[in-house]
């Protein structure tokens, strides 16, 4: 900020930009110009990005995780729904309906989005159990991350406008991507889930390698029992949502707050000693949503940014202003 200079990461495959921070503006773009009655932050900025991102081709209509800057090509092709690219497709979804459905492009580019992931991206174990994997320069890694897991939510809150009667079709995928991440959690000895999981090898949502046995307080999983409560009423995601909050209390409570555990697979919690922010702002107001009535936060008049931060939908004839937050 002090000066004015931006950089990429080092990492980021020569020198580029990153999906999901590039990728993840519409939404705080398009609420800023509603305040300030500046339409230039959302239609200079935020839809020019998607200009550049129409103009290129994708492999297998798949968006990579790196777009170099200044070529305007983009880097490694590596393809994540979770870490570097989750956001900015929740975000093509959301920018739809926080413009009141009025932003068809918008909707256009997540449903051919979507259709590009479950194309080459989503598979079923041998157990039956759906996931969604990564791709790397077309060969996949049967990995699916904790991040990942808000697409059970995303894939149920897009359901309903989906093309081609495909809305029950996605309502399923939904259900069944927010199974995989439970049985994520069910199979380890603390009931939380691990940063990542496999599907090779003989194993099933289970992390294989030690640096993806760990649990940070994450909020993805809950966020979809959230979605999935509010859109179905099974009872189940209230209960899966309880189970976790038990082992949070048991295992992650401590005096001074609470902290994510090193190792979900070990008989006792080994602490990490950080209370991560997204903790209070997205995993425990989730939680609270899980166990709300339908009408506090409704979907009709609020649409929850990344970060779980509530922006209120754009009405299109501005007559119906959302209720204000109590």
């Amino acid at each position: 900020m002090k000066s004015g200079i931006g950089r990429n990461w080092p990492w980021a495959s020569g020198g580029s930009s990153i999906l999901a921070e590039y990728g993840t503006l519409h939404l705080e773009f398009m609420h800023l110009s509603k305040l300030s009655g500046k339409p230039v932050f959302a239609e200079k900025k935020v839809m020019n990005i998607r200009k550049v991102l129409n103009r290129l081709d994708k492999p297998q209509g798949l968006y990579p995780n790196y777009l170099n800057p200044n070529s305007g090509q983009w880097g490694q092709h590596h393809v994540s729904v979770g870490g570097l690219g989750d956001s900015f497709y929740e975000y093509l979804l959301k920018a739809w309906l926080m413009s009141d459905k009025t932003d068809e492009e918008g909707k256009k580019l997540y449903y051919d989005a979507l259709q590009a992931i479950e194309t080459n991206l989503i598979r079923k174990s041998s157990g039956g159990l759906t996931y969604i994997a990564e791709w790397k320069g077309g060969l996949l890694e049967h990995k699916m991350g904790h991040l990942t897991c808000f697409a059970g939510g995303m894939f149920a809150l897009g359901a309903d406008g989906a093309p081609d009667d495909k809305t029950g079709h996605q309502m399923e995928l939904a259900a069944e991507i927010a199974r995989t991440c439970h049985e994520s959690y069910a199979r380890t000895s603390l009931k939380l889930g691990p940063e990542a999981f496999r599907f090779d090898g003989g194993v099933e949502a289970i992390a294989t390698r030690q640096n993806e046995k760990y649990f940070i307080l994450r909020p993805e999983v809950i966020e979809t029992y959230m979605y999935m409560w509010r859109f179905t009423h099974d009872p189940k995601y209230r209960q899966w949502g309880w189970e976790a909050v038990q082992a949070l209390e048991q295992h992650c409570r401590l005096e001074g707050g609470y902290s994510g555990v090193r190792d979900v697979y070990a008989s006792h919690p080994n602490h990490d000693d950080v209370q991560q922010s997204f903790y209070l702002a997205e995993t425990l107001k989730y939680l609270y949503l899980l166990f709300s009535e339908d009408d506090h936060l409704s979907f009709e008049h609020w649409v929850f940014n990344t970060e779980a931060h509530p922006l209120p939908v754009i009405k299109k004839d501005n007559t119906e202003k959302p209720s204000q937050l109590e």
